[in-house]
């Protein structure tokens, strides 16, 4: 009766965790590494509504299985004689401990997925397989806009944009651009050229976006590995190779190493 009962329990446990973790992601700020900032108040408050009607159904509906003892019942024979029958239910015999050890490992799961271990922002790995500055990008009318901006202040988006509808050479010619980001190997010329990689987030980490702004550096594996964060300093340059599909690279006067920021994506 007991392994019944707290299978039926299953998903109301489930939820509280899924729950405990929605609200101690929005304590301590991490809940932006899944949706965009403007849906945090809006997830909360579901989240509280719903640990409210969590909590309601589990001390008020009854678990599966506990009236009666495991279906069984009493009669009395014809002298007066009381008698307990009782039918193998569920949750008493082998069939019924292994569902309520389901029940208790997706359980513990989820608790470990969901409160245990640290949020991870997306990676490299991620960023391969979605494509590189192209939905994330700046759509035309707001790349044309940034022309007339003071660079200084532009991140990795605003020059991936522009890298990518290019204003012509002569906008470039003189520009020094400051971008900061994690490393991601470029697909065409990995021992030469990485990429400077942030992902843009519209709604939640589903529908992230990477950008990037490539960088000439050979041979930098040697001091910098993939999914490390840097902060990349220099002017642009043309791709000594002719034959890439990209024309300008970031020619570094610096590359340092820096930490991941606490917003890490760009919103």
């Amino acid at each position: 009766m007991l392994a019944k009962g707290f299978a039926g329990r299953q998903g109301v446990m489930l939820s509280l965790t899924g729950i405990a973790a929605t609200l101690g992601l929005a304590l301590t700020g991490k809940l932006e590494l899944y949706i965009h900032p403007r849906y945090v108040p809006f997830t909360v408050g579901m989240a509280v509504l719903a640990a409210a009607a969590s909590v309601a159904a589990f001390i008020l509906v009854p678990p599966e299985g506990a009236e009666g003892a495991a279906g069984g019942h009493i009669h009395a024979d014809g002298g007066g004689h009381s008698h307990t029958h009782g039918h193998l239910g569920a949750g008493t015999g082998s069939p019924g401990r292994l569902r309520a050890a389901g029940s208790l490992l997706a359980v513990l799961a989820a608790v470990v997925g969901l409160l245990v271990l640290p949020p991870a922002t997306l990676s490299s790995e991620a960023a391969r397989q979605r494509d590189l500055n192209l939905s994330g990008t700046l759509g035309p009318a707001m790349t044309g806009r940034l022309v007339e901006e003071d660079p200084s202040s532009f991140g990795v988006r605003e020059w991936a944009s522009l890298l990518r509808r290019s204003p012509g050479d002569d906008y470039f010619t003189g520009k020094t651009a400051t971008v900061t980001g994690f490393v991601t190997a470029a697909k065409d010329d990995p021992q030469n050229v990485f990429y400077v990689t942030r992902f843009v987030v519209t709604c939640c980490t589903v529908d992230a976006q990477p950008v990037g702004v490539p960088v000439y550096r050979p041979g930098w594996q040697e001091q910098h590995a993939a999914d490390s964060w840097v902060t990349a300093t220099g002017e642009f340059t043309h791709n000594p190779d002719g034959d890439s599909k990209v024309e300008l690279l970031l020619s570094p006067s610096s590359v340092t190493a820096t930490t991941e920021p606490d917003r890490p994506y760009v919103h």
